[in-house]
């Protein structure tokens, strides 16, 4: 009796399983690869789930794109009836399946984020995972990223990073070469040339020498001795002037935040040129001296005053224009008179006496 009125009704609603499948088919949304898509996790399996993305067949996320992260379960990262948004990695299927992502959400934003942090020149720290030949490897908002050797500032072996929490500053960020390059070396520079000035000396110590110049390390960063600004005299390789541990005076001639360089100088700390080979201990004695007069130096420059040693040069050409003067101007005066009294007056009164005789005379 209950299946006749049940028949009946169908009968009468006029609306078949055919007819709510072919309903389906008319209002199924279209989904494409790439989409974003809000999904309800209905089912947990060991190696991923299925979600409900309101497609004819449950679309499936496996573990490994339920995060940019390691997952190990996947209730580490989905619960059931969880509702949230998924990524459309790939097309359906022969089962008519799609498969869904987290983790390319997560990398998309992750570098969205990292490009924003870049702009804002932001530093940023993060834990060194391990190291290859060529430097360190860190993540960043989940992505991995890499410290050239030449950007790690530190005496420690590389290998005994690993653990350790740097800051860091971007160098490069291109996410179309999934590139991500960091520097360790310029965020301690930032920091550090918070405190420093050009012109200021500081004491410091050699790390590192090579045929274009050597690396002294002035509290912890590490500033860049060029060859050229060793002394005035001519220098075939810093290592006949320095030897590595060597402790000396430098003075800072340029502070390059963008770049994360430091740049020093002892030729501007010489006294006399060539100083810094034949006696380095009065190069350093004289140090705050001659930097003083660099600086001054520099103020003049800036303001567009002639350097007062050039000035000074001109009052004594002047003392000895003067002086010069003064030496011809007094022998010319004896020179006349002498002059005067042997060519003018003795010949004058002879003459004057004759001519006075003669006309007595006539």
């Amino acid at each position: 009796m209950v299946s006749q009125n049940i028949t009946a009704n169908n009968r009468d609603i006029g609306f078949t399983h055919d007819d709510f499948a072919a309903l389906l088919d008319k209002y199924d949304y279209h989904f494409s690869p790439g989409d974003i898509v809000p999904g309800t996790v209905f089912s947990m399996e060991p190696r991923g789930a299925l979600i409900d993305i309101g497609a004819k067949t449950a679309a499936y996320i496996p573990i490994q794109e339920m995060s940019i992260n390691r997952v190990d379960d996947p209730n580490e990262v989905l619960q059931a009836n969880e509702t949230r948004e998924f990524f459309i990695l790939t097309d359906e299927n022969e089962d008519g399946q799609l498969t869904l992502s987290i983790r390319r959400i997560e990398y998309l934003r992750a570098w969205e984020r990292v490009r924003q942090l870049q702009t804002e020149d932001a530093t940023v720290r993060s834990n060194v995972f391990a190291t290859n030949r060529g430097g360190a490897l860190v993540r960043i908002e989940g992505l991995r990223g890499f410290i050239p050797g030449s950007h790690i500032s530190t005496r420690q072996a590389k290998e005994d990073l690993v653990g350790q929490d740097l800051p860091l500053k971007f160098l490069e960020v291109d996410e179309d070469r999934n590139r991500l390059v960091l520097s360790h070396r310029r965020a301690l520079v930032e920091r550090k040339m918070n405190g420093l000035q050009v012109g200021e000396v500081v004491t410091g110590m050699v790390r590192g020498i090579k045929p274009y110049g050597a690396f002294i390390d002035i509290g912890g960063v590490s500033g860049l001795l060029h060859i050229s600004e060793i002394s005035h005299d001519h220098i075939d390789t810093p290592h006949s002037v320095f030897s590595v541990n060597d402790e000396l005076k430098v003075m800072i001639i340029d502070l390059d935040a963008e770049r994360g360089r430091i740049s020093l100088s002892t030729k501007q700390l010489e006294p006399e040129p060539g100083d810094m080979l034949r006696s380095k201990d009065l190069v350093f004695e004289k140090a705050e001296e001659m930097a003083e007069r660099y600086r001054q130096k520099m103020l003049q420059e800036q303001q567009g005053i002639e350097p007062t040693e050039e000035v000074v040069v001109e009052e004594e050409v002047v003392e000895e224009v003067e002086e010069v003067v003064d030496t011809v101007e007094e022998p010319t005066e004896e020179v006349v008179e002498e002059t005067t009294e042997e060519v003018v007056e003795e010949p004058t009164a002879e003459v004057v006496e004759e001519t006075t005789e003669e006309t007595e005379e006539a």
